[in-house]
């Protein structure tokens, strides 16, 4: 039952280099060699960060399998964090930490090593969901958002990511740290979210990682920007496995790229792409239909400036997507997506204006 609450912390000139510990605003740490502790019930709320480095709030912890002991009832909710040297907000060794209703404006500065904006780190059954994230510097990672390392079943939903150099999503597992410390990264979820804008590749997915399911979700990307969609790597020297996309729409005015490298057992259903696209996946299921936005690109700053990925009256893809178990009953504005019927594609279930 420890409390941060309403913390105003800026001007932290830590180390950058995240191999030496680095610096950060806020870190919360947990111990003991004969008698191990965690943290039951940390709150970290309604804080700002303003020019920290290393990062902006991490956690330390009992993170190994072999020793596992993670906090819980974790949650971090409702803190601004602004100009940050490296990574924005990393759970780290816990069971079932909420992250939520954050923004992150401007992480990964000044560091020259990896760093991504919204991630845990050894966790299990982290709930990530009406984050805002934008303006990650720089491809060395550099998403907004990160399914990482020894990590199960993480959710990442109603979240909005935009003009991320790194882009939209890093989905990973280092193939070569095998039991007793690492369990892989198994059962990813990622659905409703909106990415607008985001540079270098929408999906990263490198190392085994096992059974991620992407839904519902909308990715836009206007002039000037040709990332890749999915962008595959060996980390570890083994592919992901059993990778899913269904009901997403993927919106290109330039080009996007898909690259599946050795990826095994990949699957597109029921997916949008308009636009221009290099290797897409061709399974008959998916469209390529103007899917009718009301207002494409329009987004701004704040989760209350995505009206416009609605879709208008007329939406071919209005009540057409495939059904999945388990959907989480609500859609990006908190409309309920129907259990037993057939859900609209995208993130909306709602119909936007005509105009």
């Amino acid at each position: 039952h420890l409390v941060l609450r309403g913390l105003e912390v800026h001007d932290v000139s830590g180390s950058l280099i995240k191999s030496e510990g680095g610096g950060n605003g806020i870190y919360c740490d947990c111990g003991g060699d004969h008698v191990k502790s965690r943290f039951d019930g940390l709150l970290i709320e309604n804080c700002r960060l303003r020019h920290t480095d290393r990062n902006g709030v991490t956690m330390g912890g009992y993170w190994s399998r072999a020793d596992w002991h993670p906090s819980l009832h974790v949650v971090i909710r409702g803190n601004l964090l602004e100009d940050i040297g490296g990574d924005g907000i990393v759970p780290i060794g816990c069971d079932g930490a909420v992250v939520e209703h954050n923004i992150l404006r401007g992480g990964r500065q000044r560091c020259d090593d990896y760093a991504a904006g919204i991630w845990p780190w050894s966790c299990d059954n982290t709930t990530i969901q009406f984050n805002e994230v934008s303006g990650m510097k720089g491809t060395k990672d550099g998403q907004g958002f990160d399914s990482d390392w020894n990590c199960r079943n993480s959710l990442f939903q109603y979240n909005y990511s935009h003009n991320n150099d790194g882009g939209f999503m890093l989905i990973c597992n280092d193939g070569s740290a095998k039991m007793p410390y690492s369990l892989g990264n198994i059962g990813t979820v990622v659905r409703y979210n909106i990415s607008q804008n985001d540079g270098e590749r929408t999906f990263q997915i490198t190392g085994p990682c096992r059974d991620t399911l992407i839904y519902n979700n909308v990715f836009y990307t206007g002039k000037g920007l040709s990332p890749y969609a999915v962008q595959a790597g060996n980390w570890g020297g083994d592919w992901s496995d059993n990778t899913r996309l269904v009901n997403n729409i993927f919106y290109v005015t330039d080009k996007m790229t898909f690259d599946f490298g050795g990826m095994r057992h990949t699957v597109f259903q029921n997916n949008v792409f308009h636009g221009k696209f290099v290797h897409k996946p061709d399974d008959a299921s998916n469209d390529i239909a103007d899917p009718l936005f009301a207002a494409p690109g329009s987004g701004g700053d704040g989760l209350a400036t995505l009206q416009g990925y609605r879709l208008k009256h007329g939406s071919p893809y209005t009540h057409s997507g495939e059904r999945i178990e388990n959907n989480g009953e609500r859609d990006f504005g908190g409309r309920r997506v129907p259990a037993k019927a057939s859900p609209t594609i995208g993130a909306w279930q709602a119909i936007g204006s005509q105009k």
